[in-house]
């Protein structure tokens, strides 16, 4: 009973909404030409209400609106799949508001990836759209579609129950791949940086083990059906332009890839603004930001466009930060504009509003001059672009000094402007510029516009910085002049030249002129002992600066005061000194580098008269450079006398070299090392004291040394000469017969000089110095008496055996000049008369005197040598000379037999010289010839030996008228003259008649006779 009830009740409800359908559908018309057709319909749905109550629910059945004529379409390009549908039974020109549900499935029906609604308003016989994008690429799987259908509108809740399914719709791509077929999608996505995309590849049938790669770097996917497998690209990055690659690769070498593209984020322009020069043209420029062109053609770079609401105008813009509009001639002040940017993937969009009056940007001053350029003013003119006279211009004029704004001001204007600059600096470049704004609404200033001026010259205004520095030699003075070149602020102008004028105080009419040509700032001077006063002038084409003066006395350059040591900082050098008792003017301190060379770059600095400290700084101070610094204190005289004397490095560094060292004194148990020729004063900071390195083979200290540690890691001992001026060392308590090894170095604060090699040295035995004491002055002893024997042994020989002349090298032969033959050496009878024979009889054999012919009584007499003198005729003068009888026992064999040594020869009571000739000559010389030219060996045994006898080399030699009448005895003469052999047969030679004896014929070279 209830269900018929509610059945009943939903027909009448049905009744109504055709009725009240009915009257819907047809407002405006006139009930009596469709009277007809609604008495039809009410009869007809009557009828149906009369039918049995339990027909109810098909009744409602048979008007449920179920979504017909599905169609599913695909992008391969978007991945979206499109649906289309209608739905039937609805009334004429009817709407209603529906809602559909989707579903969608992928590979299988039962595999459902997606349900979602749709709501649309639907009208009669009205054919519905609907895309959906899929993350996976559709050609990699078939999707499924259906679609049901609900009324959702208010008006009709009797309505509000979904709808059967649609019959399901299959999409597909493409066919399945082949067997041997590997394909990957998406070709040529086209995303944005930070997107997530989905690849996939099919593969055929036969194909395993593929694997896949972004770029070069291995991708790992998820399996969706047998032969395809996704990949899930999450953030993906922007790389370059021209896309990334996917690829994949199986194992026999199939390869399949896509280019992937990501597109840079499109960006809202920034900086958006609109302005105009000239009332004419609106110029809106912006940032555009990155851009997000892309290579292949896959994406340009992103559009602009200009929408102006008010006037509904909108315009392509050509440029991607520039837009022109041009303003009409109405009246329309406000405007609203939008810029749209837009790419393939998106849309961006700013707006602004704004007053036409209120954006003027003026355009830049024209006609800019400098008038009545002076040295210290310039006027400056200018015009300003106006729209009209009752426009006004708010201006700014600056004035710049190498960069530097020193002047700035403002000017109101309407089309002309001027403006003085004054208070500028003689001979100097300005940059004078301008720039306008709007002056009732200020928006942005102007273009500026400028111009260079150069003031003109002027006298200089400061005296140059002088100073000088006095060197003392031999009585005379050599001065040297240094000064500083004016700055452009001083000199005004290019300086030309210098004048230095030097007054010699002891003699002030005396002056001296020295007019030097710039750039030179130094002169040097040669004064005497008087005192001087120096004047300086800089001079440029204008004028000549004030005079810097300067007086040097006649004590200047005696500097004897003790040199402080002073430690620089990284701000430079803190000087500070007593003030000095005199009345001074100021104070000079002067540095130099201490450096072996006299000369150096001089520098000073000038301090107050009230100021006893001061910090010297310089781009010049180097690390490892000492510095001299002096102080000295300006009198009311302009007299320089020296306070204080400091030296120091602005930072001390190791010592660049270390000492040479020299060892001696070697003992067995120490040794001296020395370096006295290490110079101290130019190293590279203060030597604070040396390090003496030793090695040994025990590793054992000796007292006063410790263990270190060298760069290489040996171990070693070390002592530490803190002393500066200690420059000799002894190392002692050392073993004998040891092997040592050592090296010294320097230290400074800065650390210790470079490492060196090790000198080697041998401890000799401890006994090794008393056997040197023994065996030295026995040695010397043994030398001594040696050198004594030696010459005893000479003077032994000498006395006794004296070296025999060699005939040849006699000085007689000098003056012997042959006159058939100058080449032999063989001198003429008739050159030499022979002075005396001595012939030496054998013991047995009587010894006969040549002068007197008698024998001798005595045996004594028997045994003395015997005299031959040779003397000349009576009639030849003989003069007086010496002469002197010489022996010769190498000749004489039987005397060398018997042992004598010197020979004593027969006195007769009258000098030899006095007596008779006993023969010529000639017949001496014949007999000479005849008888005893024997060789040695033919002579027979017993004949009496011959020695030598000869005279001094005096005129009788070689001149027969010379020879004195009566000749005395041979006395000692320094020089011999030639010998002669004769035989002792001659002892008593017949005499010729005229009772004289011939010359004597000399032997040749190597004849002799025994």
């Amino acid at each position: 009973m209830n269900v018929r009830t509610d059945d009943f009740r939903k027909s009448r409800r049905l009744e109504q909404l055709l009725k009240l359908m009915s009257q819907d559908s047809q407002p405006d018309r006139k009930p009596e030409p469709m009277a007809s057709f609604v008495v039809f319909q009410t009869t007809f749905l009557l009828a149906l209400l009369s039918l049995r109550t339990y027909q109810s629910e098909g009744l409602t059945e048979h008007f449920s609106l179920t979504p017909e004529s599905l169609n599913v379409s695909m992008n391969s390009t978007l991945q979206h799949l499109h649906l289309q549908w209608t739905v039937q039974n609805l009334p004429l020109h009817q709407e209603l508001k529906m809602v559909f549900q989707i579903e969608i499935s992928r590979i299988r029906i039962s595999n459902v990836i997606w349900v979602g609604n749709y709501s649309s308003t639907v009208k009669w016989n009205q054919v519905l759209h609907w895309s959906w994008e899929s993350e996976l690429p559709l050609e990699c799987a078939t999707h499924f579609v259906r679609i049901k259908s609900m009324v959702d509108d208010a008006k009709f809740p009797e309505l509000s129950f979904w709808s059967k399914w649609s019959s399901w719709e299959e999409v597909r791509a493409k066919e399945p791949p082949g067997p041997k077929s590997l394909l990957i999608f998406p070709r040529g996505k086209l995303v944005e940086e930070g997107s997530n995309v989905t690849i996939c590849y099919v593969a055929g049938s036969n194909l395993t083990n593929v694997l896949c790669y972004l770029k070069e770097e291995l991708i790992h996917g998820e399996q969706l059906d047998s032969n395809v497998l996704a990949f899930k690209l999450n953030n993906v990055s922007f790389i370059n332009k021209s896309g990334t690659t996917v690829s994949c690769h199986e194992k026999n070498n199939i390869v399949s890839g896509v280019v992937l593209f990501v597109s840079k984020v499109l960006e809202e322009p920034k900086d958006f603004s609109c302005e105009t020069q000239d009332f004419k043209t609106l110029s809106c420029t912006w940032n555009p930001g990155v851009d997000t062109v892309l290579d292949w053609s896959q994406q340009p770079s992103q559009s602009y466009t200009l929408f102006e609401s008010f006037s509904g105008e909108k315009k392509r813009c050509k440029h991607n930060n520039l837009c022109n509009w041009k303003i009409t001639q109405d009246s329309q002040e406000m405007y609203n504009f939008t810029l749209v940017a837009e790419n393939y993937l998106r849309k961006r969009s700013v707006n602004i509003v704004f007053n036409l009056t209120h954006r003027v940007h003026p355009k830049a001053p024209y006609q800019v001059n400098l008038e009545n350029v002076g040295a210290t003013k310039v006027r400056m003119t200018w015009k300003v672009p106006s729209p009209g006279d009752y426009h006004t211009f708010w201006c700014q004029v600056e004035l710049q000094d190498e960069g530097k704004v020193i002047q700035r001001h403002n000017v109101s204007v309407k089309v002309n402007g001027e403006y003085l600059f004054s208070e500028l600096e003689p001979n100097k470049k300005y940059e004078a510029q301008v720039r306008c704004a709007d002056g009732s609404h200020f928006w942005r200033w102007s273009e500026w516009t400028s111009q260079t001026l150069v003031t003109t010259e002027a006298a200089p205004s400061k005296a140059p910085a002088l100073w000088r520095n006095v060197r003392s030699e031999n009585g005379s003075r050599t001065v040297t002049l240094f000064w500083k070149p004016l700055s452009k602020f001083h000199a005004n102008g290019k300086i030309l030249f210098y004048n230095v004028v030097v007054e010699n105080l002891d003699k002030p009419s005396k002056l001296e002129v020295y007019p030097i040509r710039a750039p030179a700032s130094s002169k040097e001077l040669s004064l005497d002992q008087s005192s001087y006063q120096i004047h300086l002038t800089a001079n440029n084409s204008v004028g000549t600066s004030p005079a810097a003066v300067i007086v040097i006395s006649e004590d200047s350059g005696k500097e004897d005061i003790k040199e402080e040591r002073i430690k620089g900082t990284e701000n430079g050098f803190l000087m500070s000194w007593k003030p000095p008792s005199e009345d001074i003017i100021g104070y000079v301190v002067d540095w130099c580098a201490h450096t072996q060379d006299q000369l150096c770059d001089l520098q000073w600095k000038n301090v107050g008269p009230n100021t006893t400290n001061t910090v010297i700084s310089s781009d010049a101070f180097r690390s490892g450079v000492r510095y001299n610094f002096r102080i000295y204190g300006i009198s009311t005289e302009r007299t320089a006398y020296l306070v204080e004397k400091r030296t120091g490095y602005s930072q001390e560094l190791a010592p660049s070299k270390n000492p040479q060292v020299v060892m001696s004194n070697l003992t067995s148990s120490s040794f001296m090392l020395s370096w006295t020729s290490y110079p101290t004063e130019f190293q590279s900071g203060f030597i604070q004291g040396y390090h003496v390195y030793l090695k040994s083979k025990e590793r054992q200290c000796q007292p006063g040394f410790e263990k270190a540690v060298l760069p290489d890691d040996s171990v070693c001992c070390k002592y530490d000469i803190k002393d500066p001026e200690q420059k000799t060392f002894i190392v002692d308590n050392l073993q004998p017969e040891s092997f040592y090894e050592f090296f010294v170095a320097s230290y400074t604060s800065g650390g210790e000089g470079p490492s060196g090699i090790f000198t080697k040295v041998t401890t000799p035995d401890e006994h090794s110095h008393t056997l040197i004491r023994i065996i030295l002055p026995v040695a010397l002893c043994l030398l001594l008496l040696f050198l004594v024997c030696y010459w005893k042994s000479q003077w032994m020989k000498e006395k006794c055996y004296p070296d025999i002349p060699d005939p040849y090298k006699s000085s007689i032969l000098s003056l012997i000049k042959s006159k058939e033959n100058p080449h032999l050496i063989i001198m003429n009878v008739k050159d030499c008369i022979p002075d005396a024979l001595e012939i030496i009889n054998k013991p047995e054999v009587t010894k006969t005197h040549v002068s007197t012919g008698k024998p001798l009584s005595t045996e004594s007499e028997l045994a003395k040598h015997a005299y031959l003198y040779l003397l000349p005729t009576e009639k030849e003068q003989l003069g007086p000379g010496p002469c002197i009888c010489f022996e010769n026992f190498t000749y004489n064999q039987s005397t060398s037999d018997s042992g004598s040594c010197g020979h004593v020869p027969v006195t007769p009571k009258d000098p030899p010289c006095q007596l008779g000739l006993l023969t010529q000559p000639e017949n001496l010389l014949n007999v000479l010839e005849k008888k005893y030219t024997k060789s040695p060996g033919e002579i027979p045994a017993g004949e009496a030996g011959l020695n030598y006898v000869s005279q001094l080399a005096s005129p009788l030699c070689g001149d027969k008228d010379s020879l004195p009448t009566h000749p005395t005895m041979p006395a000692h003469c320094s020089e011999y003259k030639t010998q002669m052999a004769v035989p002792p047969c001659l002892a008593s030679p017949s005499p010729t008649e005229d009772g004289s004896l011939s010359s004597m014929i000399l032997l040749g070279q190597g004849e002799h006779y025994r």
